[in-house]
């Protein structure tokens, strides 16, 4: 690896460790084993670096979640059996992931204040909304937009509130089986109206 890359992985290190107020250009320097100079060199700024390594975690993260969701969708079983298994291994990612749930939140109180990643957040919202509707339901976003974001959506909003309460109170967050309850219960109350 070069300057650069041990940079972006030292920057990911402090991040996971530190959080992202609480991490240093001297943090990152020395976790990457390289000069503070070399920071300015290679992204002129520590927010720089740091924005750019969160980006490449949640990019990871997507990349996992992506394939997690795609070995469950191949199971043998009925989608009750495949959403159960894909939200146990979603909600076992909060614990290995939690300080990146827990960047995420910080960063969206602060967004305000930081323009360049509140549009990479957005973009990065837009396409996990049409993916996840493509990995959970099978829609095609090309067929029909408009319903892939909106399933897309519920779903993003499902993973954004269970990692909520499993930051929050992980003892008594919802469990994989918790959610599938409460879907049936939900879906067959508005099948009665």
């Amino acid at each position: 690896m070069g300057n650069r890359e041990d940079l972006l992985a030292g920057a990911k290190k402090c991040l996971m460790e530190k959080g992202y107020s609480g991490t240093t250009a001297r943090d990152i320097a020395t976790a990457a084993g390289t000069s503070l100079a070399s920071i300015g060199y290679h992204f002129r700024s520590t927010k720089a670096l740091l924005n750019a390594a969160l980006i490449e975690a949640m990019e990871e993260w997507g990349k996992e979640l992506e394939l997690t969701l795609a070995a469950d969708t191949s199971l043998d079983g009925t989608p009750a059996q495949r959403f159960e298994a894909t939200w146990t291994r979603i909600i076992e990612s909060y614990a290995r992931l939690r300080p990146l749930w827990a960047i995420q939140f910080e960063l969206i109180a602060q967004m305000d204040g930081l323009p360049e990643l509140r549009e990479a957040f957005a973009t990065a919202n837009r396409q996990a909304r049409l993916g996840l509707a493509t990995l959970f339901e099978d829609l095609d976003p090309a067929v029909d937009e408009k319903k892939a974001m909106a399933v897309g959506s519920f779903y993003q909003a499902l993973l954004g509130g269970m990692a909520t309460q499993w930051l929050v109170d992980p003892d008594h967050a919802p469990s994989a089986h918790d959610l599938l309850e409460a879907l049936r219960t939900i879906t067959t109350r508005l099948g009665t109206e």
